[in-house]
């Protein structure tokens, strides 16, 4: 009988114990929210000592408690503060010291010695003399061949067809069991000055391979982030026959450089403004975000654009001289990710 009297009154203890500490939650949490009982505040909770971590609470729900008001307190300061600076920007007027720049990992870039200066004479000369002068020149106008890996799904055959809507004077063909190496000769025999291949993966478009002919060079990107347009939301209607305007940013290396001509050479050097179309190639930390828009003027000071489609996201894996040649190409640049990606403030293009 007394074994069982131990028992009860054990159980009866843990009871008391899980009551107080339930209490003891409930307290904390009507603390910060300045719960009141009966017309009485109830006890404020204890602040911790300035070396104490709330990591330390040995409680889950205690612990992660503690962490929401902290949290909460965080935004309320951060709040505060953002306002009272705005206060005093506003009554200083012009005045107001500039905005502090805010530090990102883009404006942290490493220096790269290969960044292009429109200026120096090399460039210049380089330019003049490379594989795409002709284009620049208008010698040559843009005639592109459009095809796919052997025996492609319907998804990249729906991408080869809406880049041809895109790029002016390009010709979609499907291939079967034909190399490229054989398919490049008779690019060259018909006066195609580029070749471009959608490579598949799992019925995805993956990978792009780009061919300058008919002396190269050749560069290989991988691609991911595609959306057909059907899959853009508030897109805008089919687009037109007009020769899109090209807009490169950010190709500041002299690898770079090469990479925005190659792209550049795809489109006619005379856009057609009246068509209201713009493709676009942005490069951000090495990967190249593709965009075709339509804008409108609204007024002086606003523009309206509307996305057409298609989308996608290209990350150059190599640069080759010559046409494509996976055995004995000669390689300008290639992606090394153990060498190359060894910080996340160095990049390429």
């Amino acid at each position: 009988m007394a074994k069982a009297g131990d028992k009860s009154s054990s159980g009866g203890k843990k009871s008391l114990k899980r009551k107080a500490a339930a209490e003891e939650l409930q307290e904390a949490a009507g603390a910060g929210d300045g719960a009141t009982e009966n017309g009485v505040q109830p006890p404020k909770a204890a602040a911790f000592p300035p070396g104490f971590s709330i990591s330390e609470i040995k409680n889950k729900q205690r612990r992660h408690l503690m962490f929401t008001r902290w949290k909460q307190q965080q935004r309320k300061e951060k709040l505060a503060a953002k306002k009272k600076l705005k206060k005093e920007r506003e009554a200083l007027g012009d005045k107001a010291p500039p905005k502090p720049v805010p530090k990102t990992i883009d404006n942290q870039r490493v220096y790269d010695e290969t960044t292009v200066d429109p200026n120096d004479e090399e460039v210049a000369y380089d330019e003049a003399t490379d594989e795409f002068a002709s284009y620049f020149n208008k010698q040559t106008s843009p005639k592109i061949l459009i095809t796919t890996s052997d025996r492609p799904h319907g998804r990249t055959v729906r991408l080869c067809e809406q880049l041809s809507t895109v790029i002016p004077n390009s010709h979609v063909y499907y291939r079967r069991g034909l190399a490229l190496k054989k398919i490049i000769p008779q690019c060259i025999a018909r006066d195609f000055t580029d070749l471009i291949v959608i490579n598949e993966d799992r019925k995805t478009p993956n990978g792009l391979i780009l061919s300058h002919l008919p002396n190269g060079p050749t560069a290989h990107f991988k691609m991911s982030s595609v959306r057909l347009r059907k899959e853009i939301k508030r897109r805008g209607k089919d687009p037109t026959e007009h020769i899109p305007e090209i807009i490169l940013n950010n190709f500041t290396t002299r690898l770079g450089h090469s990479i925005g001509r190659m792209f550049a050479s795809l489109f006619p050097h005379n856009p057609q403004f009246i068509g209201r179309q713009v493709a676009t190639f942005h490069n951000q930390r090495d990967y190249i975000f593709f965009r075709f828009h339509r804008y409108i003027f609204r007024s002086e000071k606003k523009v309206g654009i509307q996305e057409l489609g298609p989308r996608f996201t290209l990350k150059l894996r190599s640069l080759q001289k010559g046409t494509f040649d996976s055995k004995y190409g000669e390689y300008e640049w290639v992606h090394k990710p153990r060498e190359m990606d060894t910080s996340r403030r160095k990049f390429h293009l």
